[in-house]
């Protein structure tokens, strides 16, 4: 791992770890302490007290953040005939049953793919390439459906799947460092009660163990989770 910059150092100085903020002060902390160049993602990290390795204690959702993720999201559709129509008008990026044969060939510039439900077969196929990427249609999360229209409309304003890993920890992207702070809030809120939705009838004891938000370059700034409990 490369030594941290002098940045990040002088930034991590003025960070107490071992005292949780609530969430508007942490989300402060984090645009306080942003000093790329660039306009940085703002993340967040969770430890869920969750045994993944059990299948009655896996956590996954979907959510639609109030103010979307900063992000332009790059659509496929995989659909044909009035559905692939609808698609198109719904404003997806890219809309036909060709692109399983695309992906096929090594295509894959896009971040969501949407499937009706007839041409799963189909895209089963591409499950090696799919599935590793985090790519593949599923009906949990919306993205196998025959209401193509909404499911790219919610996918364009914001929508965003969560999946806890094999440690029990959860990461995504809740907005980028140039939005309010209202708006981060907001994210933040919507985005730890889905997960707090999505809790599992067989997680005993505490659930939310950490939440952590940062910058894509500057440190994690821990957040009281009592809140949410």
């Amino acid at each position: 791992m490369p030594a941290h910059g002098k940045k990040y150092r002088e930034a991590v100085a003025t960070l107490d770890r071992s005292a949780p903020l609530a969430p508007r002060p942490a989300l402060e902390r984090v645009k306080e302490m942003a000093f790329a160049k660039f306009d940085e993602t703002v993340d967040i990290a969770m430890n869920l007290g969750v045994d993944p390795r059990h299948a009655d204690q896996i956590v996954r959702g979907t959510v639609v953040l109030p103010h979307g993720t900063g992000k332009s999201v790059r659509v496929l559709v995989l659909a044909q005939g009035e559905k692939a129509k609808e698609a198109e008008a719904a404003g997806a990026d890219h809309v036909g049953a060709e692109y399983v044969q695309k992906i096929k060939d090594g295509w894959l510039d896009i971040d969501v793919i949407i499937a009706t439900p007839d041409l799963m077969p189909q895209v089963g196929q591409l499950g090696r390439v799919l599935g590793p990427r985090g790519l593949m249609p599923n009906p949990k999360s919306g993205t196998v459906t025959m209401d193509v229209a909404r499911a790219v409309n919610e996918v364009k304003a914001g929508k965003i799947e969560f999946r806890v890993d094999k440690t029990g920890n959860l990461h995504a992207p809740i907005g980028r460092v140039s939005f309010t702070i209202d708006q981060l809030v907001e994210n933040l809120t919507a985005f730890i009660e889905a997960v707090v939705r999505a809790r599992p009838a067989a997680a005993k004891g505490i659930f939310l163990k950490s939440i952590t938000v940062s910058s894509t370059m500057g440190p994690g700034v821990p957040v009281d989770a009592a809140g949410y409990r």
